[in-house]
């Protein structure tokens, strides 16, 4: 099966070794460092999300991008994801055929509605427009990736009268779109012919495999070419199954927590609930290679997954820890995984 295998950070502000908050400069050119090893170590395809608030470095992810572009030669690189209905989707074509160029054909789109919803009062728009504002701008950015002139009129935008965009693309950009798992999303990946990203953050895969059947069934019918399925979730590599755990779940904690008091769902956090989502029917893929590695198999194998990405920062986890835990993401897991899924 050819598959391949990424790496996403949302640029979490980390801590160093006296559990002291990094700035989040320093966060910034740590992700740098963190995608040149990422490169060396042979992982395909490096995400940095987007947000606008304080736990999280990144809210200029293309900039971050550029600057790992000059440090790396083979890595494909993206998003995870931009939040296009809080942008302009003319801006974010150029942005992007930007990086393509200076990274020679490497850059990528994933594309998403935002399950943050910051961008939305910073930038001048009203939630209440949240699925307007994605449906119109995808299909205005649909056209833009044909790289010909555009005529289009919406209501989230001044239309467009046969404008050209520049610069173009050498070869044409990939472009993805993020799903939390919605039937009328998925069908709406389908219908625009674009890749399929499934975010898994909670519960069993297998519980996907009905949206990678209606995404196939979609594109058959709407007659786009099929194009592979991916899947982004959480995770941390260590030596050991209680190395890796007894890392990750300080950050995981923090994380859940602080969501967890914006969007109600409490505080109350646990090790056990953990352990439970780093097990067999869990969405986090922590442990030692050997775990983690079989753990990924068996996901490509239940959902026919064309790229899994590894979501490896999550929380206050340390930068010593996260360039271990892509090392061995790089040289022992992506292997195993290799391994595995050829002899089946």
């Amino acid at each position: 099966m050819d598959i391949e295998f990424g790496l996403d950070t949302f640029g979490d502000i980390t801590v160093d070794a006296e559990g002291n908050a990094l700035s989040a400069a320093q966060t910034i050119r740590n992700i740098v460092e963190q995608a040149a090893l990422a490169d060396r170590v042979g992982v395909d395809f490096f995400g940095v999300g987007e947000h606008h608030r304080k736990d999280f470095a990144v809210s200029s992810p293309e900039m971050v991008l550029a600057a790992i572009a000059s440090r790396t030669e083979r890595l494909r690189l993206g998003t995870a994801v931009t939040v296009l209905s809080s942008d302009d989707p003319v801006r974010v074509y150029e942005r992007f055929a930007t990086l393509d160029a200076l990274s020679g054909g490497r850059a990528e789109v994933v594309l998403g509605r935002g399950s943050f919803t910051e961008s939305f009062p910073l930038f001048g728009f009203d939630l209440r427009d949240y699925d307007r504002l994605f449906e119109e701008k995808l299909e205005l950015f649909v056209e833009l990736l044909k790289e010909q002139p555009v005529s289009w009129q919406g209501t989230v935008r001044p239309p467009l009268e046969n404008a050209d965009v520049f610069p173009k693309t050498e070869k044409g950009m990939r472009t993805w779109v993020g799903v939390g798992g919605s039937p009328e999303s998925v069908v709406r990946v389908a219908r625009h012919g674009l890749g399929l990203m499934l975010a898994i953050i909670g519960g069993p895969a297998a519980r996907f495999r009905p949206f990678v059947d209606l995404y196939h069934r979609s594109v058959d019918a709407f007659g786009n070419p099929a194009l592979p399925v991916a899947v982004h979730s959480p995770g941390h590599i260590a030596d050991t199954d209680e190395e890796a755990w007894s890392t990750a779940y300080p950050g995981f904690e923090t994380m859940r927590n602080t969501i967890g008091a914006e969007r109600g769902w409490g505080t109350g956090y646990s090790r056990a609930q953990f352990q439970n989502e780093v097990g067999p029917e869990g969405a986090v893929y922590a442990g030692s290679p050997e775990r983690v590695a079989a753990k990924i198999a068996d996901t490509v194998r239940t959902l026919g997954l064309g790229r899994f990405d590894l979501k490896y920062a999550t929380g206050t986890t340390s930068h010593e820890a996260l360039m271990r835990s892509i090392e061995l993401y790089g040289t022992e897991v992506i292997p195993r995984v290799r391994r595995l899924l050829a002899d089946d």
